[in-house]
């Protein structure tokens, strides 16, 4: 499908980074969910991978920073800004439609938050903007039957939220979130490494500590079924489909 014709997107605003999925393309875009701004122009200069480079070397003129925290939108109008690059970029400037938006939101957010979420899709081009909790949406992508008269677990770590939630029938049956994640244990390794050696790292390089420390063998040689299920669920649950490590 010609990106002008789109008609519907789904996005996963993540704290540390951003998915698009577009139906029968899968996920075409995974950025990091960072917008460096010109302080002196206002306005946004990088945004995604090539601001990521930016973060802890801008001069002062320049500002690299992510416009969400712990979940939820911390810059509304940076959130916007980043939002409709994502959108031109998949539909062009140039577009006979503006598509419809699915975007995922933590099962804790506050109506405000929620609310949040959806004007900013709206303000960035999106003829409407629905929105999905996490936990329902990471059940389907791992293969899970939601609607089910069954109780599934679901534990989704990102890099500002944690949440685990149960779901039956379709629906979440209990849910708890909390406000720590990926970003908390990159902080923590910075801090840890100032205390003990007098050194600053910057967030870049505490998140790569993290990725070499906490890099884990695959579950499939040491817990696989006799039909090979359990295996290929496992997969899904614990690591992302590109590969790579979670939110």
């Amino acid at each position: 499908m010609k990106p002008m014709f789109l008609r519907k997107i789904g996005i996963d605003l993540g704290t540390t980074n951003t998915l698009v999925f577009v139906p029968g393309q899968g996920v075409v875009i995974n950025e990091p969910s960072v917008v460096a701004i010109s302080l002196f122009e206002n306005k946004v200069i990088a945004v995604g991978n090539e601001a990521k480079e930016m973060l802890g070397r801008t001069p002062d003129t320049i500002v690299a920073s992510q416009p969400l925290k712990d979940g939820a939108i911390a810059d509304y109008r940076v959130t916007e800004a980043m939002l409709k690059y994502f959108l031109n970029r998949m539909s062009g400037r140039l577009r006979f439609f503006r598509p419809e938006v699915v975007l995922s939101i933590p099962a804790g957010v506050t109506s405000t938050e929620r609310r949040a979420v959806i004007d900013a899709a709206l303000k960035a081009g999106a003829k409407t903007a629905y929105v999905v909790k996490e936990p329902i949406l990471a059940a389907i992508g791992a293969g899970i039957p939601i609607h089910a008269a069954q109780g599934n677990m679901i534990i989704n770590i990102g890099g500002g939220t944690s949440e685990i939630a149960i779901i039956s029938l379709g629906g979440i049956v209990a849910a708890h979130s909390a406000r720590v994640g990926g970003n908390r244990i990159d902080q923590a390794i910075s801090d840890y490494i100032k205390r003990k050696y007098s050194l600053a790292i910057g967030d870049r390089t505490a998140e790569e500590i993290k990725i070499k420390i906490g890099e884990r063998r695959p579950y499939r040689s040491a817990r696989t079924r006799s039909d090979g299920r359990f295996a290929e669920n496992s997969h899904h649950f614990f690591e992302r489909s590109d590969g790579g490590y979670p939110r």
